[in-house]
C-alpha cells in the first residue's frame, strides 16, 4: 500500500542504503503491523521507538521545569554507526537477502 518514491542510491546503483524500507516501515507501524514494519526495515523500527521514549521523557522534564541533556558517550554512538553499517553491508549482499524491503 502506499506510493513511495524511489530510494535515490538504489536507482542510481542498485544498493539498498540503511533507510530503504523506512517509508514502508513507518506505514505499517501507523496501522499497527508490526511484523510488516520489521520485515521493511528494522533499524527504523527502533529508531521509532527511541524518538518515542525519547520524547515522552523530554515532555514530562519540560512539564515539571527540568531541562533536559542529552550527551552520549562517544561508545554509543560509534557502537550505533557500526550497527547500521553493518546492517547496510549485510542486506547488499547475496546471503542478506531476507532483509530486503
Amino acid at each position: 500500500p502506499g506510493h513511495y518514491p524511489v530510494c535515490p542510491l538504489l536507482g542510481l546503483t542498485g544498493l539498498y542504503c540503511p533507510g530503504c524500507g523506512g517509508l514502508r516501515s513507518a506505514h505499517a507501524v501507523a496501522h499497527g503491523d508490526l511484523a510488516a514494519a520489521l520485515q521493511a526495515n528494522a533499524p527504523a523500527v527502533l529508531g521509532y521507538a527511541a524518538f518515542a521514549v525519547l520524547w515522552t521523557v523530554w515532555v514530562i522534564r519540560a512539564a515539571r521545569g527540568r531541562p533536559m541533556r542529552l550527551d552520549p558517550p562517544p561508545a554509543v554512538l560509534w557502537t550505533a554507526g557500526g550497527l547500521l553499517l553493518a546492517f547496510t553491508v549485510l542486506r547488499n549482499t547475496p546471503f542478506g537477502g531476507w532483509l530486503h524491503p
